[in-house]
């Protein structure tokens, strides 16, 4: 079947992977897929209801947290059509102006969620660091600044490098390692000199993700000082607790992005599953985790969420 898929192709269109050896269970993988991301859609769309109808939410940590949800929500967005139509059957190859867009976005709002994990460890720094200012320096009007200035970082410095796809030459097969696209995948096929692409999005990665990193850590480290200079125990714990839900958005995050770099730079000897299901992983992961982490481990929410359902 996918050889007559591959003969099939034009020039413009990839074959997108499905679950390698998987083909005779589509219609049974289909049903926990669907379940994940309808779990995604209703957890996020439940979590930004909450925190527009509550007042009392109406908080710099929750503006932030408004952020990560409407970004987890629309990371599903950009990949449920070709996962689940894969698995429908309805989907097997994908144009490449279709690729290029779906590229885009999925790189982006990889960078945007990375930003605003940023943006809430600096609201967490302020919170416990500097108690006393926290509500003059976290304004509603700085925090529109900072959301802007995210989605600027986030959208206006891919392009170069997405661009850039529509120009090269593919003279390999047409087949993509993912059920959705993305900028790395792409150029693996193709012929042109793709130094640009390696160099640009090499530069991309440091600039915002691994910056990103190394600057929540710095954030935790003073954090970190901040709650061991406090004398009552007790107090500490209450500080740390408020940081507990961040830290754990952060590993939920970050984990999959370094396991799907090691899997397309080391694992080019592992079965193309092994790639199919860290790429789903690095897409729907972090989308379902966030809202479950935030409805426990936050009091407001949890409460909230409770008042909602019962």
């Amino acid at each position: 079947m996918s050889a007559i898929s591959i003969s099939n192709l034009n020039s413009s269109s990839f074959l997108l992977t499905g679950f390698p050896g998987l083909e005779a269970y589509y219609l049974w993988l289909s049903i926990p897929f669907s379940s994940v991301y309808a779990m995604v859609f209703l957890g996020n769309c439940m979590v930004l209801h909450v925190i527009r109808t509550e007042s009392s939410l109406h908080q710099p940590m929750f503006y932030f947290l408004a952020m990560l949800a409407l970004t987890d929500l629309c990371v599903g967005m950009s990949t449920v059509h070709t996962v689940l139509g894969i698995l429908w059957g309805f989907i097997q190859e994908i144009s490449l102006d279709s690729c290029i867009a779906q590229s885009y976005f999925i790189h982006g709002l990889s960078f945007m969620e990375s930003s605003v994990l940023l943006a809430m460890a600096f609201d967490r720094y302020i919170a416990i660091c500097n108690p006393l200012r926290y509500s003059s320096i976290l304004t509603n009007d700085k925090i529109m600044k900072i959301g802007m200035v995210i989605l600027c970082r986030s959208f206006l410095l891919i392009p170069p490098v997405i661009i850039r796809l529509k120009f090269l030459s593919y003279c390999r097969p047409h087949v993509l390692s993912h059920s959705f696209c993305l900028q790395q995948d792409v150029i693996r096929i193709a012929c042109s000199d793709i130094r640009f692409n390696s160099f640009y999005g090499l530069f991309l990665v440091v600039s915002t993700l691994l910056l990103d990193a190394v600057l929540i850590i710095i954030s935790y480290v003073m954090i970190l000082r901040a709650v061991l200079a406090i004398a009552s125990q007790e107090e500490r714990l209450k500080s740390l607790q408020t940081c507990v839900s961040h830290i754990c958005a952060v590993l939920v995050f970050y984990i999959p992005i370094i396991g799907l770099t090691m899997v397309h730079r080391f694992g080019k000897h592992l079965s193309p599953l092994v790639h199919v299901l860290m790429g789903n992983i690095y897409i729907i992961f972090p989308p379902l985790m966030n809202p479950i982490i935030y409805s426990i481990k936050t009091q407001q929410i949890r409460k909230r969420v409770q008042k909602l359902f019962y």
